[in-house]
């Protein structure tokens, strides 16, 4: 375990791992008494040919890894409405279904596509939500995640995060060497992109505000050096190559400052550099060492990792006064903070032992939380929407990404056909 220990001294993750592939994600547990929905098939305007893409069974894997739904199996489906005068309300009801979605895929005569639906209420014969969404080729996935963020908030109160992007490290490996790989890929694993890729190591991707760019670090040259990365573009530039340790990026919420480590100084320290006066501005000034700096959700602290009380522990410090505050007090290792959205708490990496697990820590009364049990669980991310937590954890076959609801109810397993993944990064809304 002393191998994880020194990840507290930046280089934490340099852990071999194997080739990228489609996330497969597993339900490993869910709520007690998830909410019945069927979906139904949705209809096509080119009957004599295949359809593009299939809206419903996208809906149904969204909706169903959410942990939050029971959908029924497309095989059990009685009927296959597309219209709303075609729902058998009686069939519907004696099979238990609180609620359905049917749809129709259209084919424009521009060549694209209008996506419509309907998310009616069985046992009050009542729509509590239908839109038509019209959409480019390349936009039906990303239209099928609306229509099922859209379904999710009417169900449940609380905003849908499918369509949204994660951001994590890969590494190949072959005979000769390895080669590291940012990857972006939809919150379901789809649509993955490589951003960059390496023989030298990669580390802690961090998305600005707006989805569009991702600061991260790379060790090309052989020194470390934070770079931002334009994500539509590949344009990249590098913003921080002192001397030293540079490491820890985070972008603070209106994308104008990055939070980072560097002990061009002498020791490790947090910096925050204005990317558009390019000052910087030293925020820690101690003999222990402070990392992982993370921003809060208004922009005012920064919530950070350090030593200075004889173990890794989490402080927070408000940017302009600058008198460190200790936040965490439970067990020997506290560290990698991230806010929630709002504010009230914040996710960590903790033991009290030998095994490390994904907690979460209430800013209100200080208590801490463990979610997960496995033996070494690292680099916790929240949800936008602040509902789960993706990380990266140890299985079976090795590295795996994993995500969790903040209350622990709901465990999801989202590993790789062909490897490992680390490093995971959860993006925010898209805009």
């Amino acid at each position: 375990m002393k191998i994880f220990i020194k990840s507290f001294l930046i280089y934490f993750l340099l852990l071999p791992l194997k080739a990228f592939a489609v996330l497969d994600i597993k339900i490993t547990q869910g709520i007690e008494e998830p909410i019945p929905i069927a979906i139904a098939m949705f209809g096509w305007s080119q009957g004599g040919r295949v359809a593009p893409i299939d809206i419903a069974e996208i809906i149904n894997n969204n909706l169903t890894r959410s942990g939050r739904f029971n959908v029924m199996d497309v095989h059990d489906l009685p009927q296959n409405p597309t219209q709303y005068d075609a729902i058998n309300f009686n069939d519907w009801r004696k099979l238990g279904m609180e609620n359905i979605v049917i749809g129709n895929l259209i084919l424009t005569d521009s060549g694209n596509y209008d996506v419509s639906f309907r998310l009616v209420d069985i046992y009050r014969k009542k729509q509590i939500a239908g839109f038509r969404i019209p959409a480019k080729p390349g936009l039906l996935r990303r239209v099928a995640h609306q229509v099922s963020d859209i379904i999710f908030e009417k169900l449940t109160g609380i905003e849908g995060a499918f369509n949204t992007r994660v951001a994590y490290i890969t590494v190949k490996k072959n005979k000769t060497k390895k080669i590291h790989t940012l990857h972006i890929a939809d919150a379901d694993g789809y649509n993955a992109k490589i951003l960059l890729e390496s023989p030298e190591p990669l580390l802690s991707p961090s998305w600005s505000y707006d989805g569009k760019k991702i600061a991260y670090v790379s060790f090309e040259g052989k020194n470390s050096s934070v770079f931002i990365q334009d994500i539509s573009t590949g344009t990249r530039v590098r913003v921080s190559k002192f001397e030293g340790i540079n490491s820890s990026p985070n972008w603070s919420p209106d994308g104008s400052h990055l939070a980072v480590t560097l002990s061009k100084d002498g020791n490790t320290e947090i910096y925050v550099i204005n990317l558009i006066t390019k000052s910087l501005k030293r925020i820690t000034n101690h003999d222990g060492i402070d990392t992982e700096p993370t921003w809060s959700p208004d922009g005012q602290k920064l919530a950070f990792t350090s030593n200075r009380s004889g173990s890794p522990q989490i402080y927070e410090i408000a940017i302009n006064k600058g008198k460190p505050k200790r936040l965490s007090f439970e067990g020997s290792y506290n560290a990698r903070a991230r806010y929630s959205p709002s504010g009230n708490s914040i996710t960590l990496v903790h033991s009290s032992g030998d095994s490390y697990h994904i907690a979460i820590l209430d800013l209100n009364n200080g208590y801490i939380n463990v979610l997960t049990d496995g033996p070494l669980d690292e680099s916790p991310s929240f949800a936008p929407n602040g509902s789960m937590v993706i990380y990266a954890t140890t299985g079976r076959r090795g590295g795996q990404l994993a995500a969790i609801s903040v209350d622990g109810r709901i465990k999801q397993r989202l590993g790789l056909h062909q490897g490992d993944v680390r490093e995971p990064a959860w993006g925010p809304f898209l805009k």
